[in-house]
């Protein structure tokens, strides 16, 4: 089944929360994904096969022209085609509407084939700090 997506569609917190999980693994917590989004995201885009989201992405923002790439989920059972990217390309292509001028991601070691490779990302020295 072909994908559509979809930018800053509504969000249903439950299918978002289900996706996520899915995706990253751990225990099913029902988040306020919508809540959250309308307050911190710039932009977002879901990849759907009919109703069901299957793919997720999106990009807080500091108010200006920078925002952060977050939550790049795929379902396991709709990984290893393209979607990722076509979510990626997507959120890229809406913050350069929205007249955003940089996009920032981490991302651990093993995905840098995907974001530089494949999404067109360079590879910058940053800094974490983990605070709890």
């Amino acid at each position: 089944m072909a994908t559509d997506l979809r930018i800053r569609f509504t969000v249903d917190d439950e299918a978002l929360s289900r996706l996520h999980t899915e995706a990253f693994g751990g225990d099913h917590v029902l988040q306020p994904w919508k809540a959250r989004l309308e307050k911190h995201s710039r932009s977002w885009v879901g990849a759907f096969a009919g109703d069901r989201l299957v793919g997720f992405v999106h990009a807080i923002w500091d108010g200006g022209t920078h925002a952060f790439l977050l939550d790049t989920a795929v379902a396991p059972d709709h990984q290893r085609r393209r979607i990722g990217t076509e979510l990626v390309t997507a959120l890229i292509a809406d913050l350069r509407e929205l007249g955003l001028e940089w996009l920032h991601v981490d991302y651990e070691p093993h995905l840098d084939s995907f974001y530089h490779d494949t999404c067109g990302f360079r590879s910058t020295a940053a800094g974490l700090v983990r605070l709890n």
